[in-house]
């Protein structure tokens, strides 16, 4: 059967620097830092207190107030994220092709800030107390429900959930369902909001995080020798696919095709990531095979990078290992330097930059880069954006559990 062709039509976004996709992208390669201090809670005793925090959001711009306190913030985020996604691309929802319309959009920890207020309920006020939307507010797959109901999108739905690779594979699997028929269009992505008291807790005590908080900008500094750990970020990224045919059709605008997708497991470790970058590479190789294209046409990697030691020396052997002689010539970035780890909407918002270097022919930088280390020795595009043509481009996700995923992305050409 022959696989259809799918595009990119629409794009939204809530993020630490920016909730909609011009701000976001406008932030994104002027490498201004979306990282501060937090004040949403006392962090006075905990190692981290910085985080990068989605500000000026305000959920009834985008959904009733009665449902908007039936949702988590990360539902919120997805949902706000989606209509963004969806009045960019134009695509409507009817009775005619409701059946036709999916949503793949899930979160890698869920209603995090959802449980936490609730038990706190449990613990003072007894069983009785507790809120009866409690679990239709936590669980993972409610983003996808929820957008499901809003816009009256009655295809296949649900969520792919594997932590910080989130947001990738519920676009690639999307992806797939249009590819193979199943669907017309699909809204997919990943949200997270799990900036609380137990998500920081949590990530401090794995000692995971950087403890940079007297310079909060500076403390994602993926590649750098001198970096110390990753800076949680929150936020959403929802984009629209469509059939190609059917975008046409209806007059869509295009921003790029999808041309591959990728997902693999290290089958190592529950947080450690394979240090020989052996899961990793197989996700890129098979990336690239899926797109029936060769290292050397790449012209543009969006990276993981984390700015944890492991994690970049790893993914830079990773790719070594698949792009050979062309790993110092291809350009790589890692956007979490800006917008911190969004952790299950990192995926999907760092695609999005993908996509966005693909239209643009600019690549963002990888800002705080200062000490090179010899362990992570490409070219990281360190701290100023660099315009180049971007024909194709390729953005991977690394997930605990020893998750791998990746996404290619090309420009669009109707008559390839």
């Amino acid at each position: 059967m022959k696989k259809r062709r799918v595009v990119v039509t629409g794009m939204g976004v809530i993020s630490p620097v920016g909730n909609d996709v011009a701000t976001f992208w406008e932030n994104l390669i002027a490498g201004k830092s979306g990282i501060r201090p937090i004040e949403r809670f006392d962090v006075s005793q905990y190692p981290t207190r910085i985080a990068a925090q989605v500000l000026d959001f305000n959920p009834t711009d985008y959904i009733g107030r009665k449902d908007s306190r039936r949702m988590d913030r990360f539902v919120q985020f997805a949902c706000a994220a989606a209509r963004i996604a969806l009045e960019d691309s134009g695509l409507k929802v009817n009775p005619e092709n409701a059946f036709q319309i999916g949503v793949w959009v899930g979160s890698g920890i869920g209603g995090l800030e959802t449980m936490e207020n609730q038990h706190e309920v449990l613990l003072t006020r007894g069983g009785s107390a507790v809120s009866p939307f409690l679990v239709p507010m936590m669980i993972s797959n409610m983003a996808s429900g929820q957008i499901s109901i809003m816009t009256g999108a009655k295809g296949p739905n649900g969520c792919t959930v594997t932590a910080c690779a989130t947001g990738t594979n519920c676009i690639g699997e999307a992806f797939r369902f249009i590819q193979r028929g199943d669907a017309i269009a699909m809204i997919a992505g990943g949200s997270e909001a799990s900036i609380t008291p137990l998500g920081m807790s949590g990530f401090c005590a794995m000692k995971a995080m950087s403890t940079r908080n007297d310079d909060p900008t500076g403390a994602s500094r993926p590649f750098d020798l001198e970096r110390d750990g990753f800076v949680m970020g929150e936020g959403a990224g929802v984009i629209v696919l469509e059939e190609l045919e059917h975008a046409l059709e209806r007059g869509a605008r295009v921003y790029a095709e999808i041309i591959g997708y990728s997902t693999t497991a290290d089958a190592y470790h529950v947080v450690q990531p394979d240090p020989g970058g052996e899961g990793a590479a197989r996700a890129f190789a098979m990336v690239l095979d899926d797109a029936g294209i060769l290292p050397q046409d790449v012209d543009y990697i969006n990276a993981h990078g984390t700015s944890t030691e492991i994690n970049d020396a790893m993914e830079t052997q990773a790719i070594k290992k698949v792009w050979g002689e062309h790993a110092h010539r291809v350009a790589i970035s890692s956007t979490k330097s800006v917008t911190g780890h969004m952790l299950g909407a990192a995926g999907a918002v760092e695609f999005m930059a993908a996509v966005l270097a693909c239209q643009y022919d600019i690549i963002p930088p990888t800002i705080n880069y200062k000490t090179p280390d010899p362990a992570c020795d490409l070219d990281y595009v360190p701290n100023r954006a660099r315009r180049r043509r971007v024909n194709i481009a390729v953005s991977d996700s690394l997930g605990f559990g020893g998750h791998n995923a990746a996404l290619a992305v090309r420009k669009y050409e109707h008559n390839r």
